[in-house]
């Protein structure tokens, strides 16, 4: 595909490049198989995984699949967290006080 040619071009052979069916939930209107999908992936060297995102099918794998291969997470530190990197781990809320009598809320 020559848009998949471009981009490595334009961004190296580090660039992650994911070919992504999406709409499974629409099997009646199916165009490209599978089969067809897999194989043109491999073709062109990307990942592939079919998604619905109506259904909620594959939509976290999709993403865990991009973000393990995103290149230079590996920072060689043995471990050490990477500089890098913004956590984003939400910590839960405490519990919500009830409002004072005679206060808005």
């Amino acid at each position: 595909m020559q848009w998949i040619d471009e981009v490595r071009s334009e961004r190296g052979n580090d660039v992650v490049i994911m070919l992504v069916g999406n709409k499974t939930d629409l099997s009646d209107r199916r165009q490209v198989s599978i089969e067809e999908g897999e194989n043109k992936a491999t073709e062109e060297g990307v990942m592939f995984v079919e998604t619905s995102a109506k259904g909620n099918f594959n939509i976290k794998l999709l993403f865990r699949r991009l973000a393990t291969a995103l290149p230079g997470l590996d920072n060689g530190t043995g471990g050490a967290p990477n500089p890098n990197l913004v956590d984003i781990t939400l910590s839960p809320q405490p519990a919500e006080a009830e409002p004072a009598k005679g206060r808005c809320c």
